[in-house]
This record gives structure tokens, sequence and C-alpha cells, in this order.
């Protein structure tokens, strides 16, 4: 696998881990807060053993790598005669070890001093939990619970504090993308190019040259609003659902007309974005023993035609360049340092590469660039995660349409977002977004995610009736296996998309 691949996976992996991290100790904060204890801590799943885990009893951390699990200190619940209780379905009853049996135990037992909570790192990558004493969740079901409510346990607090204990995880989510956005105005201020800037145009998806666009057209309005940037045109045309499109066509002004179910035409054409930046292909570096090296090309020139086609854009030489693998192909081309125009005859390989890399758009188009001091950033980056946030909302609309959901990408799709090369800046910009993303899929009234929770806490605080603990099971085992089955979905949707 090449270079790009494993660091966009490096990105993922510490990107999620981030942020699952922080949403269990948003669990595990106010489980805390409300005296409830919280048995294990972990990131990454670990079913039957753990890469790593500690734990303090008495007074000193313990650690173990590549462990098997720590066994329950959960023990049948006996009569006087010593006969297993049994509920009335006959299953045996469970009791919580006494503080005499726990005494018991070796020193370097860990079930000793269950109040502590046990932290580690699983084997099984698909995320993380923070197992609350007294609630059935993905880690405990209703036979695992003590027959008897214990004081310390998730189910014997009131409502009102069991409401936040649930809701910590997506409000550290979200807080935290707040935060991220906050911080990186002040570090590093925003930087764009304005739509207006766009001198050479843009280049469109096909999806939008079937619409009546041309390469090189510029966007003036869509409706009754000027776009600013690049997001805007997708927003407004795919997710407002905008019809009117004037464009600037030479010296011409023409108005298009875009159909009502665009959005679903833009999923099902698969295309990565609408429009993009035009701007000269000017070399920045040649690489050596590269086709372009070979034929003498230079840093400075200027592409102006691949095999007599005229090449304005960067973009048009990628499309006539793509047409010519394993081909001896002639460049037309401007040499500044000699004021002349050459005819350079060189040989593609496989890849229809030149070798070469290219000036990139923000060398020929003027950008905007704001600056934040630190208390000018905190309302900005909290607008910033707000915009994201009811974006993301307003796209998710699409999902429920049969383009969208042949368009769920997993894992692979989400890789993708991140760039080609490490760049801190990009992370966090991807991070903060992801953090909007798990934030508002968890509050989703779905068994098994933390919205399901949250719509079971509001029935019981509306009709003053709790469902009971093995209802609250089935119906998380349920959602579960649905959320498994979409996970599952969505990558394959990935792998075929390699294929097709």
């Amino acid at each position: 696998m090449s270079a790009t691949f494993w660091i966009r996976a490096l990105q993922l992996i510490l990107a999620l881990s981030f942020l699952v991290v922080i949403h269990e100790l948003g669990h595990f904060t106010f489980a805390r807060i409300f005296k409830i204890r919280v048995e294990k801590f972990y990131m990454f799943f670990n079913p039957r053993f753990s890469l790593f885990r500690m734990k303090k009893l008495g007074g000193k951390w313990r650690f173990r790598f590549f462990a098997p699990n720590v066994e329950s200190n959960m023990v049948e619940k006996k009569d006087e005669a010593g006969n297993p209780v049994l509920d009335k379905k006959g299953n045996p009853q469970y009791r919580p070890m006494t503080d005499e049996e726990l005494s018991r135990l070796p020193e370097d037992d860990w079930r000793r001093e269950p109040d502590n909570t046990e932290w580690g790192i699983g084997w099984l990558p698909l995320g993380g939990y923070c197992a609350i004493a007294g609630m059935v969740d993905e880690t405990t079901g209703a036979d695992g619970l003590p027959s008897e409510p214990q004081p310390w346990e998730y189910r014997s607090k009131k409502t009102w504090q069991r409401l936040p204990v649930i809701l910590g995880g997506v409000m550290v989510n979200f807080i935290a993308a707040l935060v991220i956005y906050s911080a990186i105005l002040f570090a590093w201020g925003e930087e764009y190019i304005p739509v207006e800037n766009a001198k050479y145009g843009l280049q469109y998806a096909d999806v939008m040259l079937q619409q009546g666009f041309e390469q090189g057209d510029q966007i003036l309005t869509i409706g009754n609003r000027v776009p600013d940037t690049k997001a805007d045109i997708v927003e407004w045309l795919v997710v407002d659902g905008d019809t009117d499109v004037t464009v600037l066509r030479g010296q011409d002004t023409v108005r298009l007309r875009m159909p009502k179910d665009f959005g679903k035409q833009v999923l099902a054409s698969k295309a990565k974005g609408l429009a993009d930046y035009r701007f000269p292909f000017v070399v920045s570096q040649v690489n050596e023993n590269s086709p372009a090296h070979k034929a003498l090309m230079m840093e400075g020139d200027s592409l102006l035609a691949v095999d007599g086609v005229a090449t304005p854009a960067f973009q048009d030489v990628q499309k006539e360049l793509q047409k010519h693998p394993c081909d001896s192909i002639t460049v037309t081309l401007f040499r500044p340092s000699t004021q002349e125009q050459l005819d350079l005859r060189l040989f593609l390989g496989d890849e229809a590469k030149l070798g070469v890399y290219a000036k990139l758009p923000t060398d020929f188009l003027e950008t905007k660039r704001v600056e934040y001091g630190f208390w000018e950033s905190i309302p900005a980056g909290i607008k910033y995660g707000w915009d994201t946030l009811t974006g993301y909302v307003k796209q998710f609309k699409l999902v429920f349409t049969k383009e969208g959901a042949q368009s769920l990408g997993g894992f692979g799709a989400i890789g993708s977002l991140f760039p080609p090369v490490w760049d801190w800046h990009s992370w966090w910009l991807m991070t903060a977004f992801l953090s909007i993303i798990l934030a508002f899929m968890n509050i989703i009234p779905i068994p098994g995610l933390d919205g399901g929770h949250v719509f079971f806490l509001l029935w019981e605080m509306l009709t003053g009736r709790k469902p009971a603990d093995r209802f609250l099971e089935i119906a998380n085992n349920i959602g579960f296996w649905l959320l498994l089955a979409l996970l599952v979905y969505a990558n394959l949707n990935d792998i075929l998309k390699l294929f097709m």
C-alpha cells in the first residue's frame, strides 16, 4: 500500500481515538459527579483480553499488558441453605461481593476496591466504552446487574441525574469542536480564495456541465445570494436547493436553471467536488529522471498545449495527459527566461504524468485573510462550529434518498477526507468536523446510541414509568445490530468503489 494510504489511516485513527476518549470522558465525569461507580474506561473494545490495562489498588497503580479480562466481582445470590436464588424465569440472581469477601481476596486481585476505575486499551478498534455500574448498554446486559439496585449504581439515581450522564459525551464532543475551531482561528487565522477572485473562472464537475455550465464560467449569484466560498456553492445548490444561477461567461451574463432534484443527481454522480478554481499550469519543480526532466522542461515553464490541444488551465493539462498513458506527446510551453515558445517531445509512463510539481492556485489568485485575537477567536469559533453543525444537519436529509444511501461511506470515505501529507492545520479541522458529526449522530434517538438512552429517560420523565431493564437490553441489542449492519454496508460501499 502507498505511503498516502498509511498517512491518511494514521490521521483517521488518531482523530477517532482522541474523539472517542473525550466522548467517554464526558460520560465518566458526570457519572463521578453524581457518585456513580465507573467500572471500566476503555479506548477500543476488549473482548476476552486487553492490550493494556491499569487500576489503582492499595494506593498504587497496577499495570498489565496483553492480559485476559478481569473476572466480575458479581457472585450468585444464595439463600440461607446455600441454594442459588432464581428469578421468576429460573435464571440465577447476582449480588456484588461484600466488603468482607473483597478483603479476603489476594492483595493483587483486581476485583478489590471496586470504586476505582479500570483503565485500558482494547484490541478491537471500533470505538470505546465507559462501563457505568447499573446501566444496561453495549457492555452490560440485564442479567449482569445485581438483583437489587445498589446506591452507587446508575439505575438508582434520579432521572435528572441520569440525563446529564448520558448527554455528557455529546456535550463534550460539541464543546470540543468549538474549542478546536476557536484555537485554529487564533493560531492560523482564516485564509481562502473568494469566488469573486476566480479570475480564470471555475472548473466544474460533469454533473454541473450537464446543467449548462461551461468550464471557466464565474458564478455571480445563486438565487439572490452572492457566494463567497466554494462551500457556499455546494450548500446553496445541493442542500438548500436554490435553482437560479447567474454566471459570467466571457463578457456575457448567462442565467441557468437547476433541476429540483439536483442534490440527488450530485449524490448519484459521486462527484468529489462541484467547482474548483482554474489557474495556469506553471512548473515549480521538476523531478529527476521524470519524463519532463528527460525532455529538458524547466522550472517556470507555462504549459500552453498538449498535442495541439490548448490547455489554458491546470485542469485542462491533467485532462489531456490522461488520454496518453504509455504514449509519446508534444507539449507546447512558454519559457519566461528566454521569452520563447517551445515544443518538447516526451514519453509518458502508465500513470500519464509529467513528473513535475505545479504552482498552487494561491500563486495566481488573490486570497482573503482574516486574523483573530484571542478574544475574537472565541465567538468566531463558536459561529464556525454552529454553522458546520447546521450545514451537516441540513445535508443529513439526503441520506434518506436512494442516491444518499448508495453514497454512504465508511472508514475509507472518512479517511480520504484527510490530506495525503501530514498537516496539523488540516488534521485539527477534520478532527473538529468529525467531533461535530459524532455529537450529532450520537444524539439521534436510536437504541444503542446516546440518543436512544435520552429517549427512554424523557419517556420516564413524562410518564413516570421506568422501562424494564430487560426491555432496555433487547432495545439496545436491536439498535447495536442495526448500527453494525449500517457500518458493514457503508464499508462495503467503500470496497465496491475501489473496483468500480
